[in-house]
């Protein structure tokens, strides 16, 4: 398992962790609120009695100020009483400034009639009263309370998330550019020694012709402590052909790669194609994706390098006949981490994503692939310096 893998896991496992805990709260609050609206129901109905038993106040002069303490104890649950044919009589708890509006309180019944059943007041004689009541400011607050809830937990996971992922991409930046300056500089004393000392075997030995090989590997090492001490600040770009940089780039593989490896590259009718580049950071990206994709054909197939432009860019596709790449993964192989072997450390995409996107403005990305068959990294390089 992969060091992105890992992390993919604990970051769902955050998120359902978030989740879980707020629809509990959901469901809770939900819970309690189906409660409280049986409980104002209860109320309404029990102000409903004492109104029609004030109504028939001759029969019960010693319950009154009882009764009517129950009226008045009933100040947060709007509620409009009617006659039989639904006139408004009367109505509590809506806004002193428009109570006495009419039209205000036709609308109000109108909004109530939808939504909760009125109780009837048997007032006798064949003649009944109706209360219609909405739920209680408190109540409705209650009601959306746990999707503000819900939607400020999610709110703080975002932000905790974005600042986590943006601390940890500059510590993980910091910790990268620190150790590509220091193997630069720790490579910099030998391969200035190796260089005095292939110099002096070529003066002293010229039958020896292991020194050309040696003066090409020393030249390697060279170019690695370049690519290295550039990572981490603004490369400087020059226009470059990238056929001439692309063709020297294979020739290094080719010599080091298995013979059941085949690198053709195909610029068609094109010979120079030039683009503000870093040569030697760009033939770094060229080498990391050749390298990815001779993985992928298991050590033998082939690989093709395609060239070609439009008037604005200039497009690399690198093709192989390799086991492919599934579709979840497009994105993926360009994170740090992500690699599908045993021994890999997963950087080589991800530094060549950062090479184009972030120091040559271009892009990079997965142009298709098919499992079994092959799979097409596709590179473009504006032809512009932004």
């Amino acid at each position: 398992m992969n060091i992105y893998y890992r992390n993919t896991i604990w970051k769902l496992a955050l998120l359902v962790f978030a989740v879980i805990i707020g629809l509990s709260s959901l469901l809770y609050t939900e819970n309690l609120v189906k409660r409280l609206k049986t409980e104002e129901r209860k109320k309404v109905e029990l102000w409903a009695e004492a109104t029609r038993l004030l109504i028939n106040s001759s029969d019960s002069s010693e319950y009154l100020p009882f009764l009517s303490s129950i009226n008045e104890n009933n100040s947060t649950i709007p509620v409009i009483l009617t006659d039989g044919a639904d006139n408004i009589i009367s109505a509590r708890n809506f806004d002193p400034e428009k109570i006495k509006d009419i039209s205000f309180l036709q609308t109000e019944l109108a909004r109530i009639k939808g939504k909760i059943s009125p109780i009837i007041i048997d007032i006798g004689a064949g003649q009944i009263n109706r209360i219609y009541y909405r739920e209680s400011i408190i109540l409705r607050k209650l009601t959306y309370y746990p999707y503000v809830q819900l939607s400020v937990i999610v709110l703080f996971i975002l932000v905790s998330y974005m600042a986590f992922s943006s601390s940890r991409k500059a510590e993980q930046n910091q910790v990268w550019v620190g150790m590509s300056k220091e193997t630069a500089h720790q490579l910099g004393t030998p391969t200035s020694s190796l260089a005095g000392w292939i110099e002096i075997l070529q003066l002293k030995y010229p039958e020896i012709t292991i020194t050309e090989e040696l003066s090409r590997d020393l030249s390697r090492l060279e170019k690695v402590a370049e690519r290295f001490s550039k990572i981490g600040s603004r490369p400087d770009l020059a226009l470059e052909n990238i056929i001439t940089v692309i063709n020297q780039t294979i020739d290094y593989l080719r010599s080091r790669t298995s013979s059941k490896v085949v690198i053709k590259i195909d610029s068609g009718n094109l010979n120079e194609v030039l683009i503000p580049i870093n040569s030697a950071l760009f033939s770094w990206v060229i080498e990391n994706v050749c390298k990815n994709a001779i993985d992928a054909i298991t050590g033998e197939g082939e690989i093709n390098i395609r060239i070609s432009e439009n008037d604005q860019a200039s497009l690399i596709d690198i093709s192989d006949n390799g086991k492919g790449i599934p579709k979840s993964a497009y994105k993926r192989i360009f994170k740090p981490g992500y690699t599908t072997k045993k021994t890999g450390w997963g950087l080589g995409l991800s530094l060549a994503k950062r090479i184009i996107e972030e120091y040559h403005d271009g892009k990079i990305f997965v142009r298709n692939s098919e499992i079994g068959k092959g799979s097409s990294i596709r590179i473009v390089m504006n032809k512009r310096i932004s």
